[in-house]
This record gives structure tokens, C-alpha cells and sequence, in this order.
């Protein structure tokens, strides 16, 4: 059985997360989403806590996905939980660069560890949580760019009409 990571912050998780996750689950035997705990650069607008509990609920139907935390070095989550993959979502050019760097280091830091890359669908080209949150706090409809219980989410953390 192959076992793959798919790390990142998820804040919040979002349709094209859950694309990515599903299409790795039908290819794995096991997924583990792992969920950052301490993202540098990046305002969180969900405790860790949060982000868990809205990927769990939106990835509930994937039986072979876990939900889980992690610190640190991706690599040494990979290392943790045995894992032989961590898949990555790639949406456009400046994702491939950014996606190229980050496996060149991690390779020399877990030579083992394969990289594999999913191109995004098509109607998520555009989606990245960052977008999404500035479409939120300006009251733009967000409700097809995530499962419900993460728009309503949103809206109770914001307190805006998105």
C-alpha cells in the first residue's frame, strides 16, 4: 500500500483542496491531510483546531483520508507517517516554480520521498484560499468555491454576506 501526504495550511480548505484530495485517494492507499500548524507568511484566519474539523467534515467520504496536525518540516511529517508520496496541486506557471523549488529541497532532505503533482480541474484554476478569504471579506459569493458548513464557517468568523 502506497501512502501519501497532502500538507498544507487549509485555511479554509476549499473545492479545489477536496478535488486534489479525492482524485489522490482514488490513486493511494492511504492520504493523510496534513494540516500546518504554524504557516509562516501567512494570517490565518482559523485556529488549527478549525481548519482540522472543516477538512475532516469536507473529506468524511474519503475512507481511506485522515485528517491530522503537524509542526515542523513537511518532510519529517512525511517521515512520521510512513509516507512514500506527498502530492501537491499545481494551478499555474508560478505554481510549477514555487512546487519545483520546494521538492528539489525536499528531496535532499528525504531522498525517498516522491513528489507527485496533480494539475488542477479546470473551473479551480483561479482558487487559492487566499483569494477566497479577500472575495469573503468583500461580500462576494463564495458558496460554490466551498462546501457549505466552510461558507457558513466563514461568514460566523467574518461576520460579513459572502
Amino acid at each position: 500500500m502506497i501512502t501519501a501526504i497532502y500538507p498544507g495550511s487549509f485555511d479554509p480548505i476549499t473545492n479545489g483542496h477536496i478535488d486534489i484530495a479525492t482524485r489522490a485517494a482514488k490513486i493511494f492507499g492511504k492520504v493523510y491531510v496534513g494540516v500546518f500548524k504554524t504557516p509562516a507568511n501567512k494570517r490565518l484566519l482559523f485556529t488549527t483546531e478549525e481548519r482540522i474539523e472543516l477538512a475532516r467534515k469536507s473529506l468524511a467520504h474519503l475512507r481511506n483520508v485522515e485528517v491530522v496536525s503537524f509542526v515542523g518540516l513537511t518532510v519529517q511529517f512525511a517521515r512520521e507517517v510512513n509516507a512514500d508520496v506527498m502530492v501537491r496541486g499545481l494551478r499555474m506557471g508560478a505554481d510549477f516554480e514555487r512546487e519545483f523549488e520546494m521538492a528539489m529541497m525536499n528531496k535532499k532532505l528525504f531522498p525517498d520521498l516522491e513528489m507527485v503533482c496533480f494539475m488542477a480541474s479546470q473551473e479551480y484554476q483561479f482558487l487559492s484560499s487566499s483569494l477566497l478569504k479577500e472575495v469573503a471579506a468583500l461580500e462576494g459569493n463564495i458558496s460554490y468555491l466551498v462546501p457549505p458548513h466552510v461558507a457558513d464557517a466563514i461568514r460566523q468568523k467574518t461576520g460579513k454576506k459572502c
